[in-house]
């Protein structure tokens, strides 16, 4: 019995710490995020620390202004003023990571102007990574332009 309470609030508190909003800033000109906007697994407040040979969750929600045909995830990480992009989801197709607001009804591409979507994705911290400090900037972008956009300082441990 009492490993079963053990189990049960193990299992809650870990769900709860990676439910909680990550505390993320605004890039340069784009769109305000509110504060329940994005969430990055194991980080509330930056830096977020990202461990070698670990794998990161990110999961944001946002209205589009407009209706869009295609997003575009664009991800690099600046360390020392140079934008070096994550390879494997910088440039690539946002449209299979996109779901209704309620997080588990795929919804794909288009979307419709004035609803809300949540986007969901993750990236490898490979161990090839120096351990080294940064500023992750992640956008979801429509013909070269941000749709949204946030950064967030990191450190690879």
């Amino acid at each position: 019995m009492k490993f079963s309470v053990f189990a049960v609030t193990f299992a809650l508190t870990c769900f709860v710490s990676l439910s909680q909003a990550t505390d993320v800033g605004q890039c340069q000109g784009g769109k305000k995020l509110e504060a329940t906007d994005v969430t990055i697994s194991n980080c509330e407040k930056p830096p977020c620390k990202l461990r070698r040979k670990s794998e990161v969750s990110i999961e944001e929600k946002f209205t589009p202004d407009r209706d869009l045909k295609t997003l575009t995830t664009t991800v690099h990480a600046e360390i020392l003023g140079i934008p070096l992009p994550f390879i494997g989801v910088d440039n690539t197709s946002a449209c299979d990571n996109l779901y209704e607001e309620d997080g588990t009804t795929k919804a794909g591409c288009p979307l419709q102007g004035g609803k809300k979507y949540v986007y969901k994705n993750s990236f490898k911290v490979l161990e090839i990574y120096p351990k080294t400090s940064l500023v992750v900037h992640w956008a979801l972008t429509y013909d070269n332009k941000d749709v949204t956009c946030f950064e967030i300082p990191a450190k690879i441990i």
